[in-house]
């Protein structure tokens, strides 16, 4: 098949949907198929190249000379229209769309109108404050159109599925996942030595001092015997608030802010981890998440986020219906060494239902469903 992928995000951005399709790519490319990306973000500020190969992947380049390499395009419209009548021939057009994603959505006319076979997958969670609504008017507009709609899980694909109406179809595409690739051996600890970590972009919708307030009761509820101690992995605009929180509550000793690591770096830290926390409840589906369960980690999260679909407690790890909640069981886990050896011995044993083969099954799935709705015959995968 021949396929483009449009995001308005994309490397060397770091981001869920950025590193997501640029591996979708790769692993479609290693299936056999001749796949392209197109996207909004430069290279760098004033770096206007517009074609570049990465890991083997074509990438197009729409950029527009704009502030803080912000992945936006005065004529996103025109540009689309561009790559589109310059190779015909696309077998599916993948569009990938956060809260605001402009770039993308603007592919959606020029798609339908040329009846290219679509998909549009959503990669977080519609219906939740005011930037939202942008999303929410687009769907209103384009769920009846010819577009093969999808999400990355379930939550995700919940509100779509309440505002287009019993007749919209909603595909679940998750997000894949290497599993050899993270798959660690784990390093031999003391059990009272319990060190929880997290990964995440430190912004607000990531929660990072919710986890901080987290941890203080989880503190103050663990056996005395049991030192816990908590590693976060990312950079963002909040990290200042967290080194204030630590400072004023006392616990700087008790946590390591390590900044941007690579994935390299992460199994390594993995390898020394206990319990992997995730506090967003926004998340809908949780890549860092999925990362550190197929390294073994028993995961620690929110009920109704997109952990549901890889993390089914009691067996895989803990989902908590609120902060409080969280705080009491990852208390009981740092005190139940045996129970956090029989998650982890599990979640290194049995493979997530988010491995690469089955993520390219199911678009292979909504690929020809576009096709379908495009008035195309039957895609070959």
């Amino acid at each position: 098949m021949r396929i483009l992928h449009v995001s308005d995000c994309y490397l060397p951005r770091l981001g869920g949907i950025e590193t997501q399709v640029h591996a979708l790519a790769r692993q479609q490319r290693a299936a056999g198929h001749d796949v392209e990306v197109l996207t909004a973000t430069p290279r760098a500020r004033h770096d206007l190249t517009r074609s570049e190969d990465l890991d083997g992947v074509p990438v197009r380049r729409a950029t527009a000379d704009l502030p803080f390499e912000l992945p936006v395009h005065p004529r996103a419209r025109r540009e689309i229209a561009a790559v589109v009548d310059a190779v015909p021939g696309y077998d599916a057009v993948h569009v990938h769309l956060g809260v605001v994603s402009p770039f993308a959505a603007a592919a959606m006319p020029v798609l339908v109108a040329r009846r290219v076979p679509a998909v549009a997958t959503v990669h977080s969670v519609w219906g939740y404050a005011t930037p939202a609504l942008r999303a929410l008017d687009l769907l209103n507009r384009w769920a009846r159109r010819p577009i093969a709609w999808s999400a990355v899980s379930d939550v995700a694909a919940a509100p779509l599925r309440r505002i287009g109406g019993p007749d919209l179809a909603v595909d679940v595409l998750p997000n894949g996942i290497d599993v050899e690739r993270w798959r660690v051996e784990p390093v031999e600890r003391d059990p009272d030595d319990v060190r929880l970590v997290a990964v995440m972009r430190l912004a607000p919708r990531k929660r990072p001092l919710a986890l901080l307030r987290i941890l203080d009761r989880v503190l103050a509820q663990v056996p005395p015997r049991v030192r816990v101690s908590l590693d976060v992995a990312g950079e963002g605009p909040q990290r200042a608030a967290m080194e204030r929180h630590l400072r004023r509550h006392g616990t700087a000793a008790r946590v390591r802010l390590l900044g941007r690591l690579t994935a390299d770096e992460l199994r390594e830290l993995y390898r020394r981890a206990d319990v992997f926390v995730a506090p967003a409840r926004l998340e809908s589906f949780g890549i860092a998440a999925l990362e550190a369960r197929t390294a073994g980690l028993p995961v620690a999260g929110l009920q109704g986020t997109g952990l549901v679909h890889f993390v089914r407690p009691p067996d895989e790890g803990v989902l908590a219906a609120s902060d409080a909640d969280l705080a009491a069981q990852l208390a009981a886990l740092a005190g139940d060494a045996p129970r956090r050896e029989r998650i982890a011995a599990r979640n290194r044993a049995v493979v997530p239902p988010a491995a690469w083969p089955l993520v390219l099954a199911r678009c292979d799935e909504t690929y020809a469903r576009a096709a379908r709705l495009a008035g195309r015959a039957p895609l070959q995968s």
